[in-house]
């Protein structure tokens, strides 16, 4: 029989997923998530939702040109999801548009197809390369990048836009 504590031999093959998935760095990113929060005055907001497992992010971008000049974040999703979002704030600010789109490309082919992990300011992303294996995390975890690329193409595009949160410019 088996106490209370102890995991049946069918679910000792769920332990190469987890440590694979949930290494010591990859959770202590989720668990110190920059930029979160909102910021007072967005030059555009953006929200996605994983319809698979109901993660859910919300961007705050305001931009200087085509880069982002301040940036915050409302994560709710999965470890994977959180981790993802820890690499994106701590590096988007200074990211033009097309850095964040490569980034959210090479994330895709790099969970999709395997293909190297993106390079550059984003290159901790390498440590979800191990997501590839669990289609059903793809999602939550590419939604970070794809709701900060649209935020910011909205920001870009928008007619009159302020090129500063004050108004400045």
């Amino acid at each position: 029989m088996y106490g209370l504590f102890d995991i049946p031999p069918a679910t000792h093959d769920l332990r190469p997923m987890i440590d694979d998935l949930y290494s010591a760095n990859l959770l202590r990113l989720a668990a110190n998530m920059p930029r979160a929060g909102r910021l007072v005055a967005p030059h555009a907001s953006v929200e996605k939702t994983a319809k698979l497992c109901g993660s859910r992010v919300l961007v705050d971008v305001t931009v200087d040109g085509d880069r982002v000049a301040d940036f915050a974040q409302e994560v709710k999703a999965c470890a994977l999801g959180q981790a993802a979002a820890s690499v994106l704030g701590a590096n988007v600010v200074g990211a033009s548009l097309a850095e964040l789109e490569v980034a959210r490309e090479a994330l895709r082919a790099m969970l999709k197809d395997g293909a190297p992990a993106p390079e550059g300011r984003f290159s901790d992303l390498s440590m979800l390369a191990p997501v590839k294996d669990y289609p059903a995390r793809h999602a939550s975890t590419l939604l970070a990048f794809e709701a900060a690329a649209e935020a910011v193409r909205k920001a870009t595009e928008t007619p009159g836009r302020r090129t500063s949160p004050a108004g400045a410019a």
